[in-house]
């Protein structure tokens, strides 16, 4: 198994990065898209955010347009409506893949660790989770119906 924190993964400033500065913290992962029956979760996922930023929780966007191309916005573009209109703070990267030939590594490990539905072949759909405990200890899949608040509990428990 990869070491999640050290996959490259590209900030939307262009930057190739990791996530090795979240290893010690409680992280959730979701595959983000603007145009999305769910996108109003972004401000659920911004109330978590704050509630439990302070405490090692962090969580990381990926907008991705795999599904019903309902994330058709440049990078900047994207940042742009989601600060304007849900005043997103917590980091989302550039878009990707997160299913077939040209999945982002990140998602292909997160599949294999999480399976869901569709085994680790794929994601069902915009606004999969991923909760990772710290230092990648232990990882739960959500659906993307799993509103951002029925997480807490699970939350407070990795905390």
């Amino acid at each position: 198994m990869s070491d999640l924190y050290s996959i490259p993964v590209q900030t939307a400033g262009g930057q190739t990065t990791s996530l090795s500065e979240y290893k010690d913290q409680v992280v959730l992962i979701v595959n983000t898209a603007s145009k999305c029956g769910f996108t109003k979760q972004y401000e659920g996922l911004e109330d978590l955010y704050k509630k439990y930023k302070d405490r090692g929780f962090a969580i990381l966007g990926f907008p991705c347009n795999q599904f019903g191309k309902q994330e058709p916005g440049s990078d900047n573009e994207i940042q742009e409506f989601c600060q304007l209109n849900f005043g997103v703070s917590f980091p989302v990267y550039a878009k990707l893949d997160v299913n077939g030939a040209e999945a982002h590594p990140l998602f292909v490990e997160l599949k294999k660790r999480a399976p869901g539905l569709l085994g680790t072949e794929g994601i069902k759909w915009n606004f999969t989770k991923f909760l990772i405990g710290k230092n990648g200890g232990s990882i739960k899949r959500y659906a993307p119906k799993d509103a951002p608040e029925s997480l807490e509990v699970e939350i407070e428990r990795l905390l």
